[in-house]
């Protein structure tokens, strides 16, 4: 998702053992076949959830993509054996789907659209974008905002505190601006998947969803400051973006990486020590709200079990 502040394929050892057998597995679509874990040519499309922003080292340019070497396209490639010269990883930080066909401009650069990196020869595909359409970082911000007032009105006994305040800005007379976004962002996806399909018509695709932002239950999160109505309403909204991500990607052929389960109870508002996803003020290298290298982590071991699926 949004935010502008070198690659060791060696780094996951433990990985590497994926990558020997042949498996009979699901390919993109879903359909069961025989196959191969891809050898590549690899290329991981994506948005700041892709990139790793904050997480050492930055690799590749521009540098304004913020990309690092331990995120999960990086962990991928090392996972399956790919060679530096079999693995292209143009995810950068703040991308829409818009800029998957053409250039982005960045605080430090400008990266090609990033299907420009697909070709006939291409043979594995990771896609994870949308939050940055739906404006998930923005309306994170307001929440938080409007988490502050809610914070000072409870103080105040004679103010009745709104329990969910930014809910109310989004969701009115029975129209929810947000699922109008997610309606939106499934459209171009599907727009997407049918480009990437015919640019490489070989490759076997996935797209990645994103891992629990916050508690997969309750109303508690001191760790982001919302109000408790708003903690339940944008783990909503993650669950009904990865639900239409989900249902396009079966729709177009593709197949889909589930990150949210095994990231439950790992979200921003867990303990430091297990949680994947940093709250506001970070205490591991990472962008607020965004992965840490163990999120990273985990998410690269979804997408391998994805890749090597024997079922």
């Amino acid at each position: 998702m949004r935010t502008r502040t070198g690659f060791a394929l060696a780094a996951v050892a433990s990985c590497v053992a994926l990558a020997v057998a042949v498996t009979v597995g699901r390919d993109g679509g879903g359909t069961a076949s025989a196959h191969t874990v891809p050898k590549g040519p690899y290329v991981a499309l994506g948005d700041s959830y892709t990139a790793g922003p904050g997480i050492p080292g930055r690799h590749g340019r521009p540098t304004g993509c913020e990309r690092s070497d331990r995120n999960y396209p990086a962990l991928v490639a090392a996972g399956i054996g790919l060679r530096f010269a079999e693995f292209r990883d143009v995810s950068c930080s703040g991308a829409v789907t818009a800029d998957l066909s053409a250039a982005q401009s960045t605080d430090d650069g400008v990266n090609p659209a990033q299907l420009s990196a697909l070709t006939a020869s291409t043979r594995l595909v990771t896609l994870g974008i949308g939050g940055n359409d739906i404006g998930f970082a923005s309306l994170l911000t307001t929440c938080v905002k409007d988490g502050v007032k809610y914070q000072l009105e409870e103080r105040i006994a004679s103010a009745v505190a709104d329990r969910a305040p930014c809910r109310g800005r989004y969701v009115s007379d029975g129209t929810d601006e947000i699922e109008g976004r997610i309606s939106t962002v499934g459209g171009r996806l599907s727009g997407v998947l049918d480009d990437i399909r015919r640019r490489a018509p070989e490759a076997r695709v996935y797209v990645v969803g994103y891992p629990a932002i916050l508690p997969a239950e309750g109303t508690d999160c001191a760790a982001l400051g919302l109000a408790p109505g708003d903690v339940g309403f944008l783990r909503e909204t993650e669950h009904r973006l990865n639900a239409v991500l989900r249902q396009r990607a079966r729709a177009a052929g593709a197949g889909y990486v589930d990150t949210y389960t095994p990231s439950a109870g790992r979200d921003a508002c867990a303990d430091a020590a297990v949680r994947w996803i940093e709250p506001l003020l970070p205490a591991a290298p990472a962008a607020p709200a965004h992965p840490n290298e163990r999120g990273e982590r985990g998410m690269a071991d979804a997408v391998l079990r994805a890749v090597t699926a024997t079922d």
